[in-house]
């Protein structure tokens, strides 16, 4: 108890820091990936990846084995997905805002590992990740 009467800005200092590095973890924790991220996923644990944008920007490009299921038609089309709940399953969309909506269908729907992909496929793109024109 002495030691914190003497440095008490330490201790808030500490507590500061535990505050901002929980806050971030909790923000965090929505499941947001990078795409190094993501391919250690797909590589690693056979992680499935669905595409959420519209058929004509997933026929501009889109990840290797992507699936594609629309942002609008994902709630109809979650029995299509049940055999994956327990696998981790990486959503993506064009800049990470839809998908990211995605990823809270797939939660309350109870998917156990669901990741955003950090700035869609743009960010994947910009990493030089290969994209595939092919359909699935």
């Amino acid at each position: 108890m002495e030691f914190l009467q003497h440095n008490w800005y330490w201790a808030a200092l500490a507590a500061v820091s535990g505050s901002l590095l929980l806050a971030t973890s909790l923000r965090g924790g929505r499941g947001g990936i990078s795409p190094a991220q993501a391919t250690q996923l797909i590589n690693r644990e056979d992680a499935i990846v669905i595409d959420v944008r519209e058929a004509a920007e997933y026929a501009s490009g889109h990840l290797l084995n992507a699936r594609h299921i629309p942002l609008g038609d994902l709630p109809n089309r979650l029995a299509d997905l049940e055999k994956f709940k327990d696998k981790p399953v990486i959503l993506n969309c064009q800049t990470g805002g839809r998908s990211s909506s995605a990823c809270d269908v797939l939660r309350k729907a109870g998917f156990s590992q669901v990741f955003n992909l950090e700035g869609g496929i743009a960010a994947w793109t910009e990493a030089g990740m290969p994209v595939s024109k092919k359909k699935k």
